[in-house]
Order: C-alpha cells, then structure tokens, then sequence
C-alpha cells in the first residue's frame, strides 16, 4: 500500500516575501466546513489578498478564497468568509501581543494538507519599504547573474 505524500501544497502567497520581511514562522490548523475542504482537495484556493487579524482572544485568516465545491447542493459558504486558525493558546496569546505591541502583520505564506488536515503556514511580518524592496531585487539578480557567469565558465 502506498504512503499519502507528507505535505500537499495547495496555494502559496508569492508576493508576501517581496512586500514582507518575515520575522517568525509557525503552522495553524484551519477551521473548515465540508465542501471547503474538498474545493481545497481540488487546488480551488487563492491566498492573494489575504491577512490575519485578532479578534475577541482568537486569530482569524481574512480575505482566504476557497471557491464553492460545484458538486454541493445545500449550505455554500461565502468563498471569503473569516476562517479561524487553530493553534495552541500558548502560541497564540503571544502572536497577539507581538501583533498589538509591536505593530506587526500576519501573513500567510503557504496552504497545504499535512496527513490530511489542512494547515496554513503563517507569519510575522513586518511591511517593506518602497526602497527595502529594490534592495532585495537588486540583490536576487546580483546572485542570479553570478550563476550563470559561473556556468558559462564550467
């Protein structure tokens, strides 16, 4: 019998490492209803756009667009309804304290199944400068311009 791969990646939010300089990682379960999941199961999720925000001692992933299952009869959500993360109360009293005190973004960075639950890979974030942004693109070509002198060469 063949093993389910260990992580399926359903989505990742590209523009969050260019907007973003992340500070602190972590993983959060999602709070789901029955035709979300199997839309995610079908890849129908886009992170753009999305952001998490305390509310009421709990952390909710906001702007999260799961496209309605086609095949459901009864009971569609709205695609871009305030889902709540699931963690450990530990992790997450701390996460709002650095989002109040410190003036902090959460930002999700990847959706995927891990042995079949959904997780989402969240982050603390601080926003970019116009200028921090030309910095690191400066520097992303830099380094990809030094491979490929170094390929002509070999």
């Amino acid at each position: 019998m063949r093993k389910a791969p260990e992580k399926v990646v359903i989505a990742t939010n590209r523009k969050a490492w260019r907007d973003f300089s992340v500070l602190r990682e972590w993983e959060a379960g999602l709070q789901l209803k029955g035709g979300e999941v199997k839309s995610l199961r079908d890849g129908k999720a886009s992170l753009d756009g999305c952001f998490g925000r305390g509310r009421g001692g709990e952390l909710y992933l906001v702007n999260l667009y799961i496209a309605p299952y086609r095949f459901t009869t009864t009971d569609v959500p709205d695609p871009r309804r305030d889902r709540k993360l699931l963690m450990r109360r530990s992790e997450l009293r701390r996460i709002l304290q650095d989002l109040q005190a410190k003036r902090l973004a959460l930002v999700p960075l990847e959706l995927y199944f891990r042995k079949g639950w959904a997780k989402v890979r969240m982050a603390l974030c601080r926003g970019k400068k116009e200028y921090d942004q030309r910095d690191s693109i400066r520097k992303k070509e830099e380094t990809r311009e030094m491979g490929r002198s170094l390929r002509r060469r070999v």
